[in-house]
């Protein structure tokens, strides 16, 4: 059976969540519900490899973390996921002004890049943030306005929505080994 490689690559703000996300989901399926410690993957370990195999196939995915930020812009990814903190409504505009951004400048298909935004530190969403509560509604509707294609959140801490949140990630990687590419043609879906 062949093997696909997939390129993935997760920007977003320092501290946002990202190497949590990637640390948990490392530790397999039984590790996804937020029951095991996380041990947290190291930065000069990238790219972090997961094998999936579905069964249309055997695939590699290989997730790249903006950790490495001499590195990450030479990447050909096949699929963008834009991450932010849901407990810090700068993450979310950084989200909106920064980072699509720098993905519709760096790289030259960013007009078919799949591109995937995903909330972490859903455990620490707050009705007593001074900052105001990022509802899933308002950064739905950030997804929306940045033209991506898919919007989820999780905890990787507590492992609330993290399969699901996986499962989408995964799904939408996948599509980008079809002949129509993982873009969507009709906006953002919410998962």
């Amino acid at each position: 059976m062949e093997e696909h490689t997939i390129t993935i690559l997760l920007l977003g703000d320092e501290k946002c969540g990202k190497s949590t996300f990637l640390s948990r989901i490392s530790q397999g399926r039984q590790s996804l519900h937020g029951q095991a410690p996380i041990t947290l993957l190291r930065d000069m370990d990238q790219p972090f490899v997961f094998e999936v195999r579905t069964r249309r196939g055997q695939y590699r995915f290989e997730f790249h973390d903006t950790s490495s930020p001499e590195s990450w812009r030479l990447l050909r990814p096949d699929l963008v996921v834009i991450c932010y903190d849901i407990s810090q409504r700068l993450s979310l505009i950084n989200m909106q002004r920064v980072w699509i951004k720098e993905v519709r400048t760096t790289f030259a298909s960013s007009d078919v890049l799949p591109i995937m935004v995903l909330g972490l530190k859903r455990d620490l969403r707050s009705e007593d943030d001074p900052n105001g509560i990022i509802y899933p509604q308002e950064a739905y509707q950030a997804a929306q306005e940045m033209r991506a294609d898919k919007y989820a959140e999780c905890s990787a801490v507590t492992g609330e929505l993290l399969t699901e949140a996986f499962d989408d990630l995964c799904s939408t990687a996948l599509k980008t080994t079809t002949p129509e590419g993982g873009q969507s043609t009709g906006g953002c879906a919410i998962m």
